[in-house]
């Protein structure tokens, strides 16, 4: 069989999105999860040490090529565009939704003490909240969560990653 290194390496090349391995084992069906683990684990540890332009990443329940975080100025520069910034009030509503999920309209809103809905309407168009389904409540209201799209975005795994509010308090502090 050819090199899997080099098959799990192409794979993820070529994907727009994180590769789970799972997605990775259904290629190479003859490999074990545990050898591909190892193998990916090889492949992030090859282009950390070589420091080129980007790196392998585990986000968002899979495995991205990534630009190193340090050349985005550069990358910035060469596309000549400013990067995407979402403005405080989305901040304020993104981190609501992601530390409360499933979050209701009305608690983002009693959180931060005005409307979020404008807020809202422009993460679900970025697509970094998504509509988990409807509170069993009179009303129905919706429920919002954060989307894969938000992990990738944060480069986090999971959302066990997300600091603590603890963490949280403590940075803001040392500010």
């Amino acid at each position: 069989m050819e090199d899997s290194k080099a098959i799990i390496e192409a794979i993820i090349f070529s994907s727009e999105n994180p590769v789970p391995i799972d997605k990775i084992r259904e290629i190479l069906p003859d490999v074990e999860k545990v050898e591909i683990s190892r193998l990916l684990i090889e492949l992030m540890d090859e282009y950390e040490k070589r420091s080129g332009g980007f790196l392998l990443l585990e986000v968002a329940g899979g495995f991205q090529f990534r630009t190193r975080p340090d050349l985005g100025h550069w990358i910035n520069k060469f596309l000549k565009g400013k990067p995407a910034i979402l403005s405080r009030a989305a901040m304020e509503t993104l981190a609501v939704v992601a530390y409360k999920q499933p979050a209701l309209k009305s608690e983002i809103d009693r959180f931060r003490g005005v409307d979020s809905g404008s807020s809202l309407k422009g993460l679900l168009d970025r697509k970094l909240v998504r509509i988990m389904g409807r509170k069993d409540v009179p009303g129905r209201p919706i429920m919002y969560g954060t989307t894969k799209k938000f992990l990738e975005v944060f480069n986090l795994k999971d959302l066990s990653e997300l600091p603590t509010m603890k963490e949280m308090k403590d940075l803001h502090e040392e500010a």
